[in-house]
């Protein structure tokens, strides 16, 4: 399985058979994301991560804020509700975890998570083996909150996503970097590049922030 950064809070997952993309967008400074996705996964409806554009196929499967169980071109996949922020949804409204298998790997992403997670959403996630998580403030969970939430997790790998660049636009000199999160943490794996590449046999463990560029 190749997961590719391609900006912010969206990835482009490639499969033996099928191709998974997570929240794409528009208007946050970076290129609109391109991809051939069979299924988008989209958090909530706000541009920034629900703007499909140029990236699913013709007959793709697009899931926005999507709550329950389903399955599509092989990939099973369960949205979990969760909350913008952590007032119970009343300042950003709702959000989407998602988690969902391909090549054997689970793997979950987080979306604009904006609180810690309770007892009944860590079950209802699961056994993880590749986290996305936020960790940028401001509009999502924090470094330290995020870090909180890689431990109740524990993934074989974490991937941080949502955080300030200097190609964001100007409404996101808010967000943390990444450093304020790795700071946090140890076993952190920077890649010189957007892709990484990962099998269920050689999954590190404990686990692993791997840093992509986007």
């Amino acid at each position: 399985m190749k997961i590719t950064y391609l900006g912010h809070a969206c990835f482009k997952i490639q499969g033996r058979d099928v191709q998974v993309v997570t929240d794409p967008f528009r208007g946050v400074g970076l290129p609109e994301p391109r991809a051939e996705a069979d299924l988008v996964l989209c958090s909530h409806g706000h541009d920034d991560h629900s703007y499909v554009g140029q990236t699913a196929k013709p007959d793709a499967r697009i899931l926005v804020g999507f709550v329950g169980e389903t399955e599509y071109a092989g990939v099973p996949v369960r949205g979990i509700k969760s909350f913008h922020d952590e007032a119970g949804g009343s300042k950003r409204g709702t959000n989407s975890i998602y988690v969902f298998k391909v090549d054997d790997m689970s793997l979950c992403h987080l979306g604009d998570l904006g609180h810690e997670l309770p007892q009944d959403t860590m079950s209802a996630i699961g056994r993880v083996d590749v986290l996305f998580v936020p960790v940028g403030g401001f509009f999502t969970i924090g470094p330290r909150e995020a870090s909180r939430v890689v431990d109740q997790i524990s993934p074989r790998v974490a991937i941080p996503m949502h955080f300030r660049t200097p190609r964001h636009s100007r409404m996101f000199d808010v967000l943390s970097t990444v450093d304020d999160f790795l700071s946090l943490r140890d076993r952190v794996r920077r890649t010189e590049s957007s892709e990484v590449e990962f099998d269920p046999e050689s999954l590190p463990e404990p686990t692993e922030i791997v840093v992509l560029q986007s």
